[in-house]
């Protein structure tokens, strides 16, 4: 049973240093406290549960990584030079 629920939106770029793929997610963060007060927070992305994007170590272009997580904005912003 929960007792609080808070759900907050953040939204991540990311690019794998194998590969050079980059891309972009939007995340809704559900927090939430039980009656016996442990926290845990539930990420949500197109409406689908997923792991936290804190914890991407593959990409899905090459299945490889590193990952490097970076601020929103920062691959759709270098696209146009890349092409």
């Amino acid at each position: 049973m929960e007792r609080d629920t808070e759900t907050v939106h953040e939204a991540y770029s990311f690019v794998c240093l194998h590969c050079g793929h980059g891309w972009e997610e939007e995340y809704e963060i559900r927090h939430t406290t039980d009656l016996a007060g442990h926290r845990r927070a539930d990420y949500f992305a197109r409406g689908a549960r997923v792991r936290s994007p804190l914890t991407l170590t593959d990409c899905p272009s090459c299945n490889l990584g590193p990952i490097r997580i970076l601020r929103p904005g920062r691959v759709n912003s270098t696209r146009p030079y890349l092409a």
